[in-house]
C-alpha cells in the first residue's frame, strides 16, 4: 500500500474532525483538512456553544516570519499550504504544535524540506510548467515520530503534575451548576454532591484534569440555555431543567470531544482514544489460542451517496440508490474504464471535491449553489460524462475529502486475483507492521516507557 493510500485508511478510521474552506489566489476552493459526514442517524443538534480560552503561544511558520496565534490555527496551515506547498500530517495528534513548530523550524534552517519530507507532484501526466511539488511532513518519518512521542510523553508529565495539583487543593469553592449548594475544600465535594443530589455525573474526580475550565464550560452552556446531553438550545432555564429531568439528559454528550481534554485517560497514547486503551487492555486477556469469533458483530458501516445526503448501512443500498436516484453506476465505470483501486479511490475522491465545491465534474462548470450543479447534471446528462482521466487521475486524489468516508472502504479491482499484479504496476512501497505479538507492542507503548523512565528523569531534574 502506498503512503498516500496508507494515510487515506487512517483518515477513514479516525473520528471526525472540523473542516476549513479557503480561497487559492486563483479562486479554486483549497479543502486543508478532510470534511465529514454527518453522523448516521443524527438530527440537526444546534451549533454547540465553545468557551474559548485563549492563549499567549504563537505558531510559527517554518520558513518565513510569519506568526499567528494559537487559536488561529487553521490561518496558518492555510498559509503553509499557499505560500510554501506543505501540509503536516494528523495536525490534531501533535500533544504541542508550537513547540512541533520550532522544532522543525529549526531542522529546515539546517537541511533543505526533501530531505525530511515526502513530495506529491500534481499534474504529473500533464505539462511540466503546470506540475507543483507539495511536501508532507509526517510521522512516517522516524524523526518526526519521535518527536510527536516527546512532546505527548511531556504533556502527560504535565497533565498528571495538574491532576495531583487539584486532588490535593484543599481550597477548592464553587456553586453547584443546578442549586444554590456551595461546595468548598475539595472538588470531590461538588462532584459528588451533583451526583448524589442531582443524579448528574461527568466521571470520578480522580479521573478528571483542569476541573475549574471543565465546570466553566458546561457552566457557560447551562447559562445559555443549552442541555448538556443533546445540545439543544430551549427559550428559557425553567424549559431547559425540565427537558433535562424527563428526557433524564443528565448527563454530557460523550460524542462531544469538546469534552476529551478534561479526562486524564485521554491523554495516556499518542493518538488514541480512550476506548482504543481499553480495547487493548480487554484483548490481553482473552486467550491468543481462541479462535471462537462467533460472538462477534461488526459495527455497521455508513456509507453516504456521491449526489445527496442517503446513508445506508450496506454498500449494496448505496450502489443500489445511486443507480436508480442518480443514474450513476460505479460499477459500470470501474468495467469500462478498467479501474484499479487506487484509480476508483481518486475517482471518488475528485466526484466528492467537484459536488462539494458546486462544480460539474463531467464539464467543470462552476454554479452557485449545488442545487443549480444538481439540475445541470440531471438535464445535461453528464451523470456517467467524466473528463479526460488526466484530470481527476492526480495524486492529490489519494487524500480523501471526507475523511469518514465508508464508500472508499468498499472498492476494490476490476479482478481480485490481479490484487498483486496492479501493485506492483504502480510500483506502489508496501509498509509492514509485526503485530504477531501484541503484549511486545503495549510494552513498547509511550505511556509504560514514560512510567519507566518517570523516575530517572525527576533524579536527573534534581
Amino acid at each position: 500500500m502506498s503512503l498516500l493510500c496508507l494515510l487515506l485508511f487512517m483518515h477513514v478510521s479516525k473520528p471526525s474532525f472540523r473542516f476549513v474552506l479557503n480561497d487559492y489566489p486563483s479562486g479554486r476552493d483549497s479543502i486543508l483538512e478532510p470534511l465529514s459526514f454527518p453522523e448516521l442517524g443524527a438530527g440537526s443538534p444546534s451549533t454547540p456553544i465553545v468557551v474559548q480560552h485563549p492563549s499567549d503561544e504563537l505558531l510559527v511558520c517554518l520558513f518565513c516570519s510569519e506568526s499567528v496565534p494559537l487559536l488561529q490555527k487553521d490561518t496558518l496551515l492555510r498559509h503553509l499550504l499557499l505560500e510554501h506547498k506543505l501540509v503536516i500530517a494528523d495536525i490534531k495528534l501533535i500533544a504541542s504544535l508550537p513547540r512541533y513548530l520550532v522544532y522543525w523550524k529549526g531542522r529546515f534552517l539546517e537541511q533543505p524540506v526533501t530531505d525530511f519530507c515526502s513530495v506529491i507532484k500534481t499534474n504529473s501526466t500533464g505539462p511540466v510548467e503546470k506540475q507543483e511539488d507539495y511536501f508532507l511532513l509526517c510521522d512516517v518519518l522516524p524523526e518526526d515520530r519521535i518527536l510527536r512521542e516527546r512532546l505527548q510523553q511531556k504533556r502527560l508529565e504535565e497533565v498528571l503534575e495538574q491532576q495531583q495539583k487539584e486532588r490535593d487543593d484543599c481550597y477548592f469553592h464553587r456553586l453547584c451548576l443546578f442549586c444554590s449548594e456551595e461546595c468548598t475544600g475539595n472538588r470531590a465535594c461538588l462532584l459528588n454532591h451533583m451526583a448524589r443530589e442531582h443524579s448528574f455525573s461527568i466521571g470520578l474526580p480522580d479521573n478528571i484534569v483542569y476541573c475549574n475550565e471543565f465546570l466553566d464550560t458546561l457552566q457557560y452552556k447551562l447559562d445559555n440555555l443549552q442541555c448538556l446531553y443533546c445540545e439543544k438550545i430551549f427559550r428559557d432555564k425553567s424549559t431547559l431543567k425540565d427537558h433535562m429531568r424527563k428526557k433524564a439528559h443528565r448527563r454530557i454528550n460523550a460524542n462531544n470531544h469538546e469534552y476529551d481534554r478534561f479526562y486524564v485517560i485521554n491523554y495516556l497514547e499518542l493518538g488514541k482514544t480512550w476506548e482504543e486503551v481499553q480495547s487493548e487492555d480487554d484483548r490481553e486477556l482473552v486467550d491468543v489460542e481462541d479462535d471462537d469469533w462467533s460472538d462477534w458483530h461488526a459495527h455497521p458501516v455508513s456509507a453516504v451517496c456521491l449526489f445527496c445526503d442517503r446513508q445506508s448501512e450496506t454498500m449494496d443500498q448505496i450502489y443500489t440508490h445511486m443507480k436508480d436516484s442518480h443514474g450513476f453506476d460505479l460499477h459500470n465505470l470501474k468495467m469500462e474504464l478498467n479501474l484499479n483501486f487506487y484509480q476508483q479511490v481518486k475517482l471518488v475522491n475528485f466526484i466528492r471535491r467537484q459536488i462539494h465545491q458546486s462544480h460539474c465534474y463531467g464539464c467543470q462548470k462552476k454554479f452557485d449553489s449545488r442545487a443549480d450543479m444538481m439540475d445541470h447534471i440531471i438535464s445535461e446528462g453528464h451523470v456517467m460524462k467524466l473528463p479526460e482521466m488526466s484530470t481527476w487521475d492526480q495524486p492529490q486524489y489519494y487524500f480523501p475529502t471526507y475523511e469518514n468516508d465508508a464508500l472508499l472502504c468498499t472498492l476494490s479491482d476490476s479482478n481480485d486475483d490481479e490484487d498483486n499484479e496492479a501493485c506492483c504496476n504502480e510500483d506502489i512501497p508496501v509498509i509492514a507492521e509485526d503485530i504477531s505479538d501484541l503484549r511486545v507492542l503495549k510494552q513498547n507503548s509511550v505511556l509504560n516507557q514514560l512510567l519507566k523512565n518517570r523516575g530517572r528523569f525527576r533524579k536527573d531534574d534534581a
